[in-house]
């Protein structure tokens, strides 16, 4: 009996066991379908835009603190955002803005450190395609959310799982945990691992770039349509899905539709011809003498010729980018002139919205199109004879012409000529009397006076030729372009873009040796993952120790604090005997040389010319004599000596334009 209770007893507890967890299980897929109504999960595959969750507000704090970036990046426009971010971490918690702002009014200098921004130079303006406001922040240069940090650092871990954690994270913290500029620094260490080149070898894992150009973040599944899409795998955070897909997913699908669309268009053209051919119903061009379809057909405005769209492109296209502009294109209508080949004396044109028509189904025929309307408005512009100031970076023109209020041109001394004479012999007749230095001037004055009215227009001429170079002074160099595909400022003096604040002909070498030191720089800078505290080594051993504890070393980036482990402190280093201070590798290990010089040296002169290559493409030039001798000295040269200085130390006698130039600037009211 009391065996067959205490087997009735465990069945009880049996039973009860399985009932507690059939209850818990159904529970917990109670509260699961449930989560699921109310908060959908993130797809594991991304393909299409639908797919994104919406991002999430930021919190106040980080909403906050991006809003401080925007007033110190639109106060301080030359300066990186990097550099803000320090100002505001070393700010404390009051008054953060109002003491970042104060720090770098005072101590701007120190707290740059050459860290200047560049203007950005791309085809259109910038690497975007259109000009960006001035003083915004890009979304990589923000302030991240702990969720975005994480999901980075996931990721990255995944990707490079030859590299220490500790090293990924110094790395992201070095790019503002901004996974796609990271990937690059850290392609480029894991390269040189020879713990991932091992892990490489034995999981068979697709290198970080690999032979073929396709990201490694891309995967390719089949669609219910059957056919292959470039996915991505989602991250489980918003705007890191965001990012990914519009840098990797959006370029590949766009293409992908571009090429469909070009497919779809030749084989409806095709299926046309081939269906116009069979009902006998193709007309023959009379410029090839091909028979096409009906479709693909216009006529000239005179003689009515049938001229097919394929003659149409070829005629365009010869006249932007060949010979063919003067007999191909009437300039007075913009259009196409009639290319039959029996109509030598047609004076027709091709309808404009048939040529546009005929360019729009070749690939690149709105870049012709856009070709050709610039180069008519260019004609159009020069043969109107009117002065004109044109935009360095586009096609942009306007009118330069100089405004002269009738009240201020009266102030500025522009007298009626019929009081000229009477001014004249009352100037002469003052000086007469006068015995000082006010004689001279008033006999100066009277001489210019008289000339004006004795030599003629001439010296008329080149009066309000001096007059119109004084109100240009006075207006500025500073010219804003007003294409909404660009919108840059440029110097009218020496046509570079204008960054406040401008120094003509010195520009292009600030500009060089900004990017030589900002690249130096950014070479040998390492980040603090915990503090995002930047320094640079000037000297010592390779153990670097941050401020707020953190140990790190500088070749790897790998974490070496703690207490216990092959990698703590000193032990993260070969210790293998060696003289002190010997940079060379080791031949018995792999691991990191404590006093590594060399490879510090050679990140620095790569840097170096890679910032002087992109110059010289920026330029179009080498580098001269002088700009050499600055980029090792700081000095950019002289400043050009004035009229009298000329005439006083080098004996060079002043023009007719110089004299008028000071006379119009000095004794004009």
């Amino acid at each position: 009996m009391g065996l067959s209770t205490l087997l009735g007893s465990s069945g009880d507890r049996d039973r009860a066991a399985r009932a507690k967890r059939l209850t818990a299980s159904s529970n917990a897929s109670l509260s699961s379908s449930i989560a699921s109504a109310s908060d959908p999960p993130f797809p594991e595959y991304i393909y299409d835009p639908d797919h994104l969750r919406p991002l999430d507000p930021e919190p106040p704090s980080l909403r906050e603190m991006n809003d401080c970036l925007e007033v110190l990046a639109s106060v301080f426009p030359d300066t990186q955002v990097e550099v803000f971010r320090e100002a505001l971490a070393d700010a404390g918690k009051e008054s953060v803005l109002a003491v970042a702002a104060n720090a770098m009014l005072t101590q701007r200098v120190e707290k740059v450190k050459g860290r200047w921004k560049r203007p950005n130079m791309g085809e259109a303006g910038n690497k975007e395609g259109a000009a960006a406001p001035e003083g915004s922040v890009p979304a990589a240069e923000r302030y991240r959310t702990d969720e975005y940090k994480t999901a980075a650092k996931a990721m990255a871990w995944h990707e490079f799982k030859g590299l220490s954690r500790s090293a990924i994270e110094a790395v992201l913290a070095e790019h503002n945990y901004s996974y796609l500029d990271a990937r690059r620094t850290l392609v480029d260490l894991s390269s040189k691992s020879w713990r991932f080149t091992i892990a490489t070898l034995f999981s068979r894992r697709k290198s970080p770039v690999d032979s073929t150009g396709t990201h490694p973040l891309i995967l390719w599944k089949p669609l219910p349509n059957g056919t292959l899409a470039p996915c991505l795998k989602s991250t489980g955070h918003a705007e890191l899905d965001k990012e990914l897909f519009d840098a990797l997913i959006k370029p590949l699908n766009d293409k992908r539709r571009a090429e469909q669309e070009l497919n779809d268009h030749r084989f409806a053209i095709a299926l046309n011809t081939t269906e116009a051919e069979d009902m006998h119903e193709t007309i023959e061009c009379a410029c090839c003498f091909a028979d096409c379809p009906f479709q693909e057909f216009t006529s000239c405005s005179t003689e009515c010729h049938m001229i097919c769209f394929r003659c149409v492109q070829h005629s365009i296209s010869e006249a932007v980018f060949g010979q063919g502009w003067q007999r191909t294109i009437n300039v007075e209508k913009g259009t196409l002139r009639c290319p039959a080949v029996e109509g030598d004396g047609c004076d027709g044109c091709i309808p404009e919205d048939h040529a546009h028509r005929a360019m729009l189904e070749e690939p690149k025929g709105a870049e012709i199109l856009h070709k050709l309307e610039q180069r008519l408005a260019d004609h159009n512009l020069l043969a109107s004879g009117l002065p004109l100031v044109r935009c360095p970076f586009c096609t942009f023109a306007q009118v330069d012409e100089i405004y002269m209020p009738p009240d201020v041109v009266k102030a500025d001394g522009r007298l009626p000529s019929p009081g000229v004479v009477p001014l004249i012999c009352s100037l002469f007749f003052l000086s007469s009397l006068a015995e000082s230095k006010a004689s001279y001037f008033l006999v100066g004055v009277g001489l210019i006076l008289g000339a004006r009215l004795l030599v003629g227009e001439r010296l008329r001429a080149e009066l309000d030729k001096a007059e119109e170079r004084r109100w240009r002074r006075r207006r500025g160099l500073r010219f804003l372009c007003e294409s909404p595909q660009c919108g840059r400022a440029s110097c009218l003096s020496c046509k570079k873009e204008w960054v406040d604040v401008h120094v003509c002909n010195e520009s292009s070498l600030v500009a060089l040796r900004t990017q030589v030191e900002q690249a130096m720089s950014m070479a040998i800078k390492r980040v603090c993952p915990r503090c995002n505290m930047s320094f640079v080594k000037l000297a010592g051993c390779n153990k670097l120790v941050c401020p707020c504890g953190y140990k790190m070393c500088y070749v790897c980036r790998r974490d070496i604090g703690g207490t216990e482990g092959p990698d703590v402190g000193y032990r993260h280093f070969c210790e293998h005997f060696r003289p002190d201070g010997d940079p060379k590798a080791c031949e018995k290990c792999k691991k990191c040389n404590l006093w590594e010089l060399e490879d510090t040296d050679k990140v620095l002169e790569q840097a170096k010319e890679e910032a002087e290559r992109k110059w010289r493409e920026t330029e179009n030039r080498d580098l001269s004599g002088v700009e050499k001798v600055y980029l090792e000295t700081g000095f950019a040269g002289q400043r050009r000596p004035g009229l009298v200085e000329s005439v006083l130390m080098h004996g060079k006698i002043p023009t007719l334009t110089e004299i008028l130039d000071v006379v119009v600037e000095h004794l004009y009211f």
